[in-house]
């Protein structure tokens, strides 16, 4: 929580810098002001979607007319945390949602893979409530999803794997926020941020198992916390920065390339289709929201992105995968 003086100079910054133009400066995309904006994807089917998490909704922005409002995809009466398309299967996305992860086709109810997170024990008394947070699918059609704790209780967080026939896997425990991940193009390496401990790590992955390898460091935040990441074509990480109003690049070593100012102090997600950088950003804790803050930007930049990848869900996923 910030002082009033600091939120009303930040608002006033936001004003001026809010202007639409060229180059790393923000525009902003749409008039809605989201809750908690994040899951942000560039596709094939459906070009930009987002999730405003703790609302459940899934939207649409309409690109090629900025101004309009986003139109929304589904509606869920529980957090909606992010969600990838199912290849061959129009209409349809694999979304973490609520305690678990289910397959969800707008107008028909959920089908749920695992609830994993559902009522867990903490041993010393009743269940702590849990919720599932980031994701995304990855170059080989897995899907990867991370949980949290609604109180943010340190360590009670988990990253799960999703395989080819529905089976859910938990892969790595012990993160409190867990945030991304974003893989690069290759499907070999994955990043996962930490948020709540100011870190991003990396993991090998194995394409034909969806095993990882053991951690490496990569980024340490130390004003902010590292939120949604995606990698450009270059193999160069994009995060956006909750509670600095920044989106930065870093390189493959871990060396800060550039830094973008955005007027709003909670940048959560970022996607990049082909030159634009998108960004959502967050309402939710603030005491006074200023102008932009919820809001989603737009940036011009000289690395392009390509679309997310879908999950590829049934027997012969895995098999095309092996070969």
């Amino acid at each position: 929580m910030t002082h009033p003086e600091a939120e009303a100079e930040a608002a006033a910054e936001a004003e001026a810098a809010a202007e639409p133009g060229t180059g790393a400066e923000p525009a902003v995309l749409g008039p809605d002001r989201l809750e908690l904006g994040e899951g942000i994807r560039w596709t094939d089917d459906h070009g930009i979607v987002l999730v405003d998490i703790l609302a459940g909704r899934l939207l649409t922005a309409t690109t090629d007319r900025p101004a309009d409002p986003f139109r929304q995809l589904a509606h869920l009466p529980f957090p909606l945390s992010a969600v990838a398309p199912v290849a061959d299967a129009p209409g349809t996305w694999i979304a973490a949602a609520g305690t678990g992860i289910c397959l969800l086709t707008p107008g028909t109810p959920p089908h749920w893979l695992a609830r994993p997170e559902a009522d867990v024990d903490t041993g010393t008394g009743p269940a702590r409530p849990m919720r599932m947070n980031d994701g995304t699918a990855d170059p080989s059609g897995r899907f990867w999803a991370g949980s949290m704790a609604y109180d943010a209780h340190d360590g009670a967080g988990s990253l799960y794997r999703v395989d080819h026939d529905g089976t859910v896997v938990r892969v790595l425990d012990g993160i409190t926020v867990p945030n991304g991940p974003a893989f690069t193009a290759d499907g070999r390496t994955m990043y996962l941020a930490d948020s709540a401990r100011g870190v991003v790590r990396r993991h090998s992955v194995d394409r034909a198992t969806g095993g990882l390898g053991a951690p490496e460091a990569y980024v340490t935040v130390d004003d902010g916390s590292p939120d949604g990441m995606v990698v450009d074509a270059e193999g160069a990480v994009w995060i956006a920065v909750w509670g600095t109003g920044t989106v930065r690049r870093y390189l493959p070593d871990g060396c800060l390339d550039r830094t973008l100012r955005l007027p709003a102090r909670q940048p959560a997600g970022v996607c990049l289709r082909e030159d634009l950088l998108y960004v959502t950003s967050a309402r939710v804790g603030l005491a006074a929201p200023g102008p932009y803050d919820g809001a989603v930007f737009t940036v011009r930049v000289d690395v392009p992105g390509r679309p997310a990848d879908p999950y590829r869900h049934g027997p012969d996923s895995s098999r095309k995968e092996a070969a």
